[in-house]
């Protein structure tokens, strides 16, 4: 059974999860079309077109569920409200790695996150090893490729 827990995420997570809502909404008379199509080119046992397109209005109904549920849990977090010296949601945090060379993290929601830009979901291994520390506590990390270690320089909420 599915927990009710918040969702936390940023604004623009929620804009962007309520975009995709309103796509696949706008997506589900053309799928109807595309079943009403292919119906009436006869027999369905053997109709790819009718069996792709029910296959489509079934994985779009199913994503139209997953979003409607995160969007009704949202609790969104503006980080610029936020402030303290510890890290916790929303926090953009600035470590110093074994190497000295400087990482900056932004610590997000899961559909936000994107590793790429700096951007770690709460539930990643490294922003639950940040969640609750301080600048200048060094912070033990386990990832697949090993164990790493970094000292937390900045905590920002931008």
């Amino acid at each position: 059974m599915a927990t009710m827990d918040k969702v936390p995420m940023l604004a623009e997570g929620y804009e962007r999860l309520t975009a995709d809502l309103k796509a696949l909404r706008d997506e589900r008379p053309r799928i109807v079309d595309a079943i009403e199509e292919a119906r009436a080119h006869g027999d369905l046992s053997e109709n790819a077109e009718y069996h792709a397109a029910k296959e489509r209005q079934g994985q779009v109904e199913a994503q139209i569920g997953d979003l409607e549920g995160k969007i009704g849990r949202a609790q969104i977090i503006d980080p610029t409200t936020l402030s303290g010296d510890k890290v916790v949601f929303g926090a953009t945090v600035t470590l110093l790695d074994e190497d000295d060379k400087t990482v900056k993290y932004q610590i997000v929601g899961e559909t936000e996150a994107d590793a790429g830009k700096g951007r770690i979901s709460y539930s990643s291994p490294i922003a639950r090893a940040l969640i609750g520390k301080q600048v200048d506590e060094e912070v033990e990390v386990t990832v697949p490729s090993g164990d790493k270690f970094y000292l937390i320089e900045k905590i920002e909420f931008i």
